[in-house]
């Protein structure tokens, strides 16, 4: 049987009292806040800010060479093939265009760096954009296309492989065409 309470007002104040002397109200155990999802969470944006800016960073390595700038001698043993322009956007929502191809090595070196120069033409044929760069190779292209340096995958005499140029910015001059591809220098072991 539930004891007599003269008002609602003994329940909600912590003094109250039972008739027997017990406390009417029953205070909460005191719990500690889990920090873990908060830190699980701010892990994970570091994370993808440090990859946004390793993605974008991607395409920072290039420089400006003359035109008209001496090959490399053993360029003419290197065939660049299946040239293909495509664009993205990055995370940021800029564009970001890629220039893929196919390399082979029909000299009798192995080679271990290439640096190329790429020349993006207007309409006109004048260059609207000159960008001197190291080939990089792909490395794997599923979940995403990953691309390394020609050093961690030497090409040897008679090999070949794919490999992705990029560029985070492209002239709005550039008449649209695949942009000529010049070898600059070549390292070999």
């Amino acid at each position: 049987m539930a004891p007599d309470l003269e008002s609602v007002d003994q329940i909600r104040d912590p003094d109250a009292r039972h008739p027997d002397g017990t406390s009417l109200v029953v205070a909460a155990p005191r719990s500690e806040r889990n920090w873990m999802p908060l830190a699980i969470a701010l892990g994970l944006v570091v994370v993808v800010v440090l990859a946004g800016f390793l993605m974008t960073g991607r395409g920072k390595q290039s420089t400006v060479t003359a035109i008209n700038a001496p090959v490399d001698p053993y360029a003419s043993n290197l065939a660049f093939t299946n040239l293909a322009m495509s664009e993205s956007s990055n995370l940021a929502g800029s564009k970001v265009t890629y220039l893929d191809g196919h390399v082979i090595n029909h000299g009798n070196r192995t080679v271990s760096g290439i640096t190329v120069q790429v020349l993006f033409r207007n309409y006109v044929r004048e260059v609207a954009q000159n960008e001197t760069m190291p080939l990089t190779l792909i490395r794997m292209r599923e979940p995403y296309v990953d691309t390394e340096p020609v050093s961690m995958a030497p090409l040897k005499p008679g090999s070949d492989h794919d490999f992705r140029l990029i560029f985070d910015n492209v002239s709005a001059d550039w008449a649209g065409a695949t942009p000529e591809v010049r070898v600059l220098r070549v390292q070999s072991k």
